[in-house]
């Protein structure tokens, strides 16, 4: 018996395969089709290519080739697989395309899904994926949404072959049609030839009769008798009459005096592509869709199922289409009107369709851009930094985010900088990170170029001058290459190069105006041999400018009459007040951040990489580290499989659900990673009264010294493990305490982490409802230092401080009036025991406490800050940050002051023995620091919050170490 596929097509009627995969083309199946059934056309669509893609290994070959390669995102893998099937699919089809003079022979290839209500944005896809097919038989998907009308009409002006899709109304596809017919139009004016160009209107069939079947039956539950055998009369019928109506359209079009005009000048007519042929309702002939929709003109594109059925049973002998024509087209149209006369309107469910349409594909394209990102994750192994969560009861509040925000498409909207995502305000001018390791990669000559020149004048030390962050990413980085760089000896772990030579200079980094903090840096460089870099984005924060004074006036002492601007070197951005002040004294090279990057998210810019750079780091494999996470965590990549995005959901989920004091513990080799997150989370978040509070630093403890506010991230180096942390982490995790772990192989995926947090920290602060590029409490503190130095200065030398209210055994205590009269109705007798027994007993369950210790930072005054908030901690069951100022200010200071009501502070400051003077200033650094103090006091005031400065006089150790004593009997523990 003839084959009723071949038969079909003596009817007129064109047979296309909805179907593409690697293996039908490769094994000749694909072939055998055309041969065999006479298949002339393919069609596709993500959900295909995602079920070859998660069913078959067809693709983990040529996957695991690209990933090698170091093709960027999921979606550029996707394409690259996707348009060789295309090609070769193509190739295949080429006779029958050259043979039917271009009315067969296509290969249908779609537009992102995403992209629907896109009319730019689809345009320059379908551009952009036509020239990778680069094949003449390339038929670009287009949807027929309001926004898909008009980029049909442009991109067939441009020669452009388009299959328009999801068509459910019969007016909507008229004005598809109407599309086409103006775009051609367009393309002759042109001088195009319009005999190269060809389209198929692709209305989908039998998903409107499940629709209309459904509120059919519904209407039988109501119906009175005698409208019952009508209803049921109904059943199955609305899709081939709405199919029909369509065909009529398609008639007159065609016979109109527009299209002939068109017709003559060698137009082709855009035929009708029947789709969505397989039948949904069991009950109904799998070839009923087939059967009745032949007609001449058309085509059918088939799934694999509905092919093999109709090979096996159609019955193909006249095109039952057009059979009786008039009278079946009056016929479909009762049928229509019926559905009307019985409150069902077929508009509504012509649109809801459209609107189902549009997100079953774009959640088809989600799966299957997740499951090439999983297997191109899987692929990468270690290269990749891994990240597991134990999310205990929150999981289903995570899962529920992670669906709303891939059904919401917010990873692609942040990527465009949708500011509704946060504020409505200004965040789109701030997501120059977002670009930003591409970008630096371009630069990397120049980077080498300063470094080797540097390495090569003989300097051996670098003094960075900075502040938040301009300093905290070259601390990192100093502190996990720092002594590695130096002397070559710093290797990826797998036997692979050196991330660096030796030979560069030492890195150190100065953030902080305590005079012993500023001494202890002098003592360990050599002037003489020194360059300092002045790192600061707005070029006027006061601390780079006082330390810029200090220490070109000790390097011109050693130096002599070089000029001093040669041992300088300016990070900042363009036309500030150092970026005029480098140029005007000549300083050694002078590079550019950029301004759409704020300072904490900086790290991958010059800010982060020039320093690394000038160390002796490998910038450029740091780099290639680093594009991995970017890739990972792309516009493409769904919530689900985006290690950026879906951290950030955990982390505000967890915030929001009251465990909200994020705890870092950290592999000691990139333990200084702590302080740069700590920033960036803290500065980010803490505003509106809400956000993260990050523990860094905090030494660890048995389960039972924890609260239920915390969420626990364990960041570890798999060639530096600590089985201390390892055994902590897992008794943690056993007490039921919740945990992120992320694993990274080697030091050099550090620029992972430093994307894959501010990736995170963007949408923890979506969901927190904050903008995370602000820093509005900062400039308070800076407002009440400036007050007090120019109060300083018109009052002749009174240095900044706050009279105490308490002073005993050299320590004295200050406090605000608020403060005192809660901690006097406390205390049972004034006494500095009794005062801070008073102070502590403030925290409750969810607070936490603060130490702010303007300090210098040596290793003698961390061991007993760590002793006395571990004590704090132990006894009473909160969580405890340490930091020194004026570091924290431009850090936690944000949170302290904007962020939850929840801190309870501890202020620490000490007399400077021996005060250092700023050359060309009419202060010292010692008056700047307690300026400092006293102004982040007075804001935490102001702010109603919780804080008593103790005051250590002149001997800190000895000031600390009673501090320490006091601290332990007011918490009952001597």
């Amino acid at each position: 018996m003839e084959n009723p596929l071949l038969k079909v097509h003596q009817l007129g009627q064109s047979i296309w395969y909805d179907n593409i995969r690697r293996g039908l083309i490769t094994s000749g199946e694909l072939r055998a089709l055309v041969k065999r059934d006479g298949v002339c056309g393919i069609t596709s669509n993500p959900a295909i290519f995602e079920k070859a893609l998660s069913n078959t290994a067809d693709y983990d070959q040529a996957m695991r080739a690209l990933v090698e390669q170091g093709v960027g995102t999921n979606k550029d893998i996707y394409e690259r697989l996707a348009i060789q099937d295309i090609q070769m699919a193509a190739d295949l089809l080429a006779p029958i395309y050259h043979d039917t003079n271009r009315r067969d022979g296509y290969v249908s290839f779609e537009v992102s899904p995403h992209l629907a209500h896109d009319t730019r944005g689809t345009v320059k896809e379908a551009r952009r994926l036509r020239s990778a097919v680069d094949r003449e038989n390339v038929m670009i998907k287009v949807p027929a949404t309001q926004a898909g009308i008009p980029a049909i009409t442009q991109l067939v002006s441009e020669g452009t072959n388009i299959n328009v899709t999801l068509l459910f109304a019969v007016d909507v596809y008229e004005a598809a049609a109407t599309a086409y017919m103006a775009g051609l139009e367009r393309l002759c004016a042109s001088g195009g030839e319009l005999a190269k160009v060809s389209s198929v209107a692709s209305f989908f069939v039998s998903r409107l009769d499940s629709l209309i079947d459904e509120r059919l039956n519904t209407a039988l539950d109501v119906a009175d008798p005698a409208q019952r055998d009508h209803i049921r009369g109904l059943l199955g019928t609305a899709a081939i009459a709405n199919a029909k109506a369509a065909y009529a359209v398609y008639q007159n079009i065609i016979a109109s005096q527009r299209w002939q005009s068109l017709a003559a000048r060698g137009a082709k007519p855009q035929r009708l592509l029947w789709a969505s042929t397989s039948t949904k309702n069991p009950a109904y002939p799998k070839t009923r869709y087939i059967d009745a929709l032949i007609g001449p003109d058309t085509v059918s594109t088939l799934p694999d199922e509905t092919l093999r059925a109709f090979r096996q049973l159609g019955r193909p002998q006249q095109p039952r289409l057009t059979e009786n024509w008039p009278e079946g087209l009056e016929q479909a149209r009762v049928r229509l009107r019926s559905l009307g006369q019985l409150g069902i309107s077929l508009r509504e469910a012509t649109d809801q369709m459209l609107t189902d349409g549009v997100k079953k594909f774009g959640d088809s394209f989600d799966a299957l851009l997740s499951a090439i990102e999983h297997k191109r994750q899987a692929l990468l192994g270690p290269d990749l930094a891994r990240q597991d969560s134990n999310l205990g009861e929150a999981s289903p509040a995570v899962e529920a985010a992670l669906k709303e925000w891939r059904a919401s498409g917010k990873v692609r909207r942040l990527w465009q900088g949708d500011t509704s995502l946060w504020s409505r305000t200004d965040e789109d001018r701030w997501l120059g990170w977002l670009s930003v390791v591409e970008r630096q990669r371009e630069h990397l000559a120049e980077l080498r170029q300063i470094a080797d020149e540097l390495r090569a004048s003989g300097i051996r030390h670098l003094v960075l001058l900075g502040m938040g962050g301009s300093s905290l990413c070259p601390d990192v980085l100093r502190a996990s290459f720092g002594k590695k760089a130096n002397d070559n000896s710093h290797y990826s772990g797998r036997g692979q190069r050196s991330l660096s030579q030796g030979g560069f200079p030492e890195l150190h980094v100065l953030d902080s105006t305590v005079p012993a903090q500023v001494q202890a840096t002098v003592k360990r460089i050599d002037p003489a041999r020194t360059v300092c870099i002045v790192s600061s984005k707005s070029g006027e924060t006061i601390e780079p400018q006082v330390l810029k004074d200090y220490f070109a006036d000790a390097i011109q002492s050693a130096i002599g009459p070089e000029p001093v601007g040669s041992r300088f070197i300016a990070i900042t951005d363009p036309e500030t007040a150092l970026h005029r002040l480098a140029r005007a004294e000549g300083f050694r090279h002078i590079v550019h951040g950029s301004p759409d990057i704020g300072g904490r998210f900086s790290a991958l810019s010059p800010f982060g990489l020039l320093p690394a750079a000038l160390m002796g780091v490998d910038v450029e494999r740091f780099l290639d580290s680093a594009m991995r996470m970017v890739q990972s965590c792309a516009a493409s990549v769904p919530p689900d499989a985006n290690p950026g995005v879906s951290l950030g959901i955990i982390l505000a989920t967890f915030g929001q659900q009251g465990r909200d004091k994020l705890t870092f513990i950290t592999s000691p080799p990139i333990g200084s990673l702590e302080t740069w997150l700590e920033q960036l989370i803290a500065e980010s978040t803490g505003k509106n009264g809400r956000g993260l509070i990050p523990v860094a630093g905090e030494p660890l403890g048995p389960p039972e010294v924890y609260g239920h506010d915390r969420l626990f991230v364990y960041i570890r180096l798999n060639t530096a493990p600590s089985t201390e942390q390892d055994a902590a982490v897992a008794a943690l995790e056993r007490a039921g305490q919740p945990s992120v772990r992320i694993t990274l192989e080697q030091t050099i995926d550090l620029g992972q982490e430093f994307f894959r947090w501010e990736i995170a920290t963007a949408v923890a602060g979506s969901l927190l409802g904050v903008n995370p590029f602000n820093q509005p409490d900062v400039e308070a503190s800076k407002r009440a230092t400036r007050t007090l130095m120019d109060r300083y200065q018109q009052e002749g030398g009174t240095r900044p401080g706050a009279s105490a209210m308490l002073e005993e055994a050299g320590l004295r205590l200050c406090t605000d009036a608020r403060n005192a009269d809660s901690l006097l109705s406390a205390a049972p007798a004034w006494t500095l025991e009794a005062a801070l027994a008073a102070h502590l007993s403030q925290l409750r369950a969810g607070d936490y406490l603060a130490i702010n210790a303007y300090l210098d930072m040596s290793p003698a005054n961390g061991r007993i800050l760590q002793q006395l908030r571990q004590a704090i901690r132990d006894k009473k069951r909160v969580a405890t940050t340490l930091g020194y100022g004026p570091r924290f200010l431009h850090s936690t200071g944000q949170s302290h002051k904007g962020g939850p009501d929840t801190g309870v502070f501890l202020q620490l400051t000490a007399d400077d023995s021996p005060d250092i003077a700023i050359p060309g200033r009419p202060y010292s650094f010692g008056v700047l620091k307690n300026a400092q103090a006293q102004g982040d006091a007075e804001v935490l005031a102001e702010r109603g919050r919780r804080c008593v400065r103790i005051h250590l006089g002149a001997d800190i150790h000895a000031g600390l170490a009673h501090l320490h004593t006091v601290v332990q009997r007011a918490l009952g523990e001597k």
